[in-house]
């Protein structure tokens, strides 16, 4: 049986992608087997350090891709105006669909039959192990706390929304679409096409189109009835650790983050945007929360080329409070 963790990238997030491939490799292992899934054509940079790395793949397979991209154009093509409304703004077919390419990792030919997914802005900064045997007992696990917020979720403007999904089920089964871990096999063939199906018969409606290919996995999850664990649920108060950059109290001893004296997973820079990292790495002296660890992760084999500031750093535009208020406010800041 072949574990592994997949993320999905291009040149734009190359920073990140290094930052999370190098974290993985201290905090997880340096042999643990990493799959990165090219969003699009723009990868020069990112095969480039992929040679360097004997335990990460590239993955740039039409053939797995287009299947999973064909569904999910099907699967747009319910909802009453997402994809003239992506038309409209010059976009062909669903919006960032190189982030729906996450999916292949359900494909049978996909290369890891146990596998958890990470977003490039993600550093791993505790073992994976007990995720993975997880996986053992569920066929979709997850940690964070989007429960708390399903506005990003889905639609909840529409009146089919609790028709669909009675509100106690969106209240504990959500989750962010930056990480989860699953099994290939899952979502077979037979399966879209109910999805699709159920999607054109009206509950494409509930859909939330700022970020789709979020909203979709939730949808395919639920809809299909495939039970997911989430340790932000499950595992005891004091156990449980944030994982959100907005969360202000985490502590970092010896490059990774605690949170009241338990080691976070990994860490999310959820709204800090692939410019900034891009350039603060040019050598730009911008700010934005738990920067020297990202740092650190960044330049791990290459701490030449880290940038030197000098001076106060150029904060973030919302100022980091003003945005830590909104997520505690939502209930996000874990």
């Amino acid at each position: 049986m072949t574990n592994g963790i997949y993320t999905v990238a291009n040149d734009v997030v190359f920073d990140q992608l290094v930052a999370l491939l190098n974290s993985i490799e201290v905090n997880v292992g340096s042999e643990t087997p990493v799959c990165v899934i090219a969003y699009d054509d723009n990868t020069e940079k990112v095969q480039a350090d992929i040679e360097k790395r004997k335990n990460v793949q590239f993955l740039d397979n039409p053939e797995i891709f287009v299947p999973w991209e064909e569904f999910s154009y099907q699967a747009w093509k319910g909802h009453p105006n997402a994809l003239n409304m992506w038309a409209e703004k010059g976009i062909k077919g669903v919006n960032r669909i190189g982030m729906n390419r996450r999916y292949c990792g359900f494909d049978p030919q996909a290369p890891f039959e146990k596998f958890m997914y990470f977003d490039a802005d993600i550093l791993v900064l505790n073992s994976v192990e007990y995720i993975f045997d997880q996986l053992d007992k569920d066929d979709f696990v997850v940690y964070d706390f989007q429960y708390k917020d399903p506005s990003h979720i889905f639609n909840l403007d529409s009146p089919k929304l609790f028709e669909v999904f009675p509100e106690s089920r969106i209240e504990s089964e959500i989750f962010c679409a930056g990480f989860y871990a699953g099994k290939r096999g899952l979502f077979s063939e037979s399966q879209r096409e109910f999805l699709v199906e159920k999607l054109n018969s009206g509950e494409g409606e509930v859909l939330y189109t700022s970020a789709p290919n979020q909203s979709l996995l939730n949808y395919m999850k639920m809809r299909l009835d495939i039970p997911v664990y989430n340790f932000g649920l499950d595992l005891p108060p004091e156990k449980r650790t944030g994982c959100s950059v907005t969360s202000p109290h985490f502590e970092e001893r010896n490059n990774v983050l605690y949170d009241k004296g338990e080691r976070l997973t990994y860490l999310h820079y959820i709204g800090v945007s692939s410019k900034r990292f891009a350039r603060l790495c040019q050598g730009e002296n911008l700010d934005f929360p738990y920067r020297e660890i990202f740092l650190h992760y960044r330049y791990l084999h290459e701490p030449d080329k880290r940038p030197k500031f000098t001076g106060k750093p150029e904060p973030e535009n919302p100022p980091v409070n003003l945005m830590t208020k909104v997520f505690k406010k939502l209930g996000l800041n874990r």
